[in-house]
């Protein structure tokens, strides 16, 4: 009786529409006709699939790696200063603005104008001004657009993997710090024989938390590109079959896909956190 509305919920927004947008996914445009895994090869197979899954493997190692790395980083370096609070809410700070937010926000800072024009976005008044260079449409120009979102997924992200790893990091006991002092290891060596290890569990769950956002970002690409100029990514491009083409079975086979990606990250999060309980 308790469990009936926790269950009512989980059925209605979760299981139903999952079990919908697979029943879809073999369907046709307008969901009429019955066409088999169609949809599935066309999305394994399209050219513009095939572009969003590169994309979206190029954030998944940069963004990944730089987030959980600089994170990392932070965490343990941030620990020593004199103003250490303050530090982290400065880090953690661009978690507090929303993502459509942020990519307004950079889309300033990336703002282009031809070179004899004054130029508006922060990075190319600080390239062109500091450096005497040309400005670069970093947004458009296809050797940086991809690059130049992942950094801002980066800024956002780099806070929350910060904070994550800061608790790991105080939770480490002191005595074995000292103690490794004490037998003469240097800053360096702590780091990778006490710290590190000690850190990994911690450090795997930030991990795969940083892979499930990949695998579903979009509100960074949408805002500052739309996906166009070769930075569409699999959210992104399940938006345009579902709202713009009106390509319902497409859209559904997108959307089980990336499913498909997520659930074996998400259970592996589960997994770390059991065991992580089941050591305190």
């Amino acid at each position: 009786m308790f469990m009936a509305p926790a269950l009512f919920i989980l059925i209605a927004y979760l299981v139903y529409p999952t079990l919908n947008t697979l029943y879809l996914s073999f369907f046709d445009k307008r969901s009429a006709n019955f066409i088999g895994l169609h949809n599935y090869i066309w999305a394994l197979t399209s050219k513009d699939m095939l572009v969003a899954f590169r994309n979206n493997l190029l954030w998944l190692v940069l963004f990944t790696g730089l987030t959980v790395s600089a994170g990392l980083a932070l965490a343990v370096l941030l620990d020593r200063v004199r103003y250490e609070s303050a530090a982290k809410s400065i880090v953690f700070l661009p978690m507090a603005i929303s993502f459509v937010g942020a990519g307004v926000i950079w889309k300033f800072v990336y703002a282009y104008r031809p070179a004899n024009a004054p130029q508006i976005g922060l990075l190319n008044a600080l390239w062109t001004g500091l450096l005497n260079a040309k400005p670069i449409g970093w947004l458009v120009n296809r050797a940086t657009n991809n690059f130049a979102l992942i950094a801002v997924g980066v800024w956002i992200w780099t806070g929350f993997c910060m904070v994550i790893l800061s608790a790991a990091y105080k939770g480490i006991p002191r005595e074995l710090i000292e103690a490794a002092r004490v037998d003469g290891a240097n800053e360096w060596q702590i780091f990778w024989r006490v710290t590190l290890p000690l850190m990994k569990p911690t450090i795997a769950v930030v991990t795969t938390t940083m892979v499930i956002n990949v695998l579903k970002v979009f509100d960074i690409v949408y805002v500052m590109t739309n996906g166009d100029l070769g930075t569409e990514v699999i959210a992104n491009r399940m938006y345009k079959e579902m709202f713009h083409f009106r390509n319902f079975g497409r859209a559904s086979a997108i959307a089980v896909i990336l499913l498909l990606a997520i659930i074996p990250v998400m259970l592996i999060n589960i997994r770390r956190f059991q065991e992580q309980e089941a050591m305190r």
